[in-house]
């Protein structure tokens, strides 16, 4: 799904805004959460296409990192980065183009089921931005200078938190964030690449 400029940024600051007022409306927070661990990343199966062909987009996995604050027992505001995930390029007949990276920071906001069970389900959606960089060339586009746009776009989350102390977690979560780039060679654009990922984490976490 595609986000206009305009939305793209009251959605920013709508997410800004609720953070803040969750923040200002619970002095006592209840805890942080950090979470540490690995997520591999899947794009969607049709990745859209480039100068006329099919394009695809590999897969990759990175050690990756969250930071949650609890505004109360259910509710909390996540922030989401990782190492920059790699991925190989390839179109059609082509095979392999090039690769990029791309950084995916994510605020979202985090409902929590059942705090206090043995085993803890979450859910939160979010804002989603997209960095690419240190996108080159290979094969038969060598030479040539390709160029991902950055993206905007929504983010869901589903994920278990299992805790193996007061402080100590053990857990596993599934992402979906709606990414697509313009795509675009020497400087022409030359057409758009939908990623669209599904990324799936394991991690431990310590809340203080």
């Amino acid at each position: 799904m595609k986000i206009g400029k305009y939305a793209q940024f009251t959605l920013a600051q709508f997410t800004l805004v609720g953070a803040a007022v969750l923040f200002a409306g619970s002095a006592t927070a209840a805890d942080w959460v950090v979470r540490g661990g690995v997520h591999h990343v899947e794009p969607a199966s049709d990745n859209g296409q480039a100068a006329g062909m099919d394009l695809e987009i590999g897969n990759s996995t990175r050690p990756s990192v969250s930071v949650t604050w609890m505004a109360s027992e259910r509710v909390g505001i996540e922030v989401l980065g990782a190492v920059p995930f790699r991925h190989k390029i390839e179109l059609d007949g082509l095979g392999k183009v090039g690769s990029t990276r791309h950084l995916p920071p994510t605020v979202s906001v985090q409902y929590h089921f059942l705090p206090g069970a043995v085993v803890q389900p979450y859910a939160s959606v979010g804002l989603n931005y997209t960095r690419f960089f240190h996108t080159r060339t290979s094969g038969a586009l060598a030479g040539s200078k390709l160029k991902l746009e950055d993206s905007w776009g929504l983010a869901g989350q589903v994920g278990v938190d299992i805790p193996l102390s007061e402080r100590w977690l053990v857990g596993a979560d599934v992402r979906h964030m709606d990414i697509d780039s313009d795509v675009k060679l020497d400087g022409a654009k030359v057409g758009k690449a939908n990623i669209d990922p599904w990324a799936y984490g394991l991690y431990a976490g310590y809340r203080f």
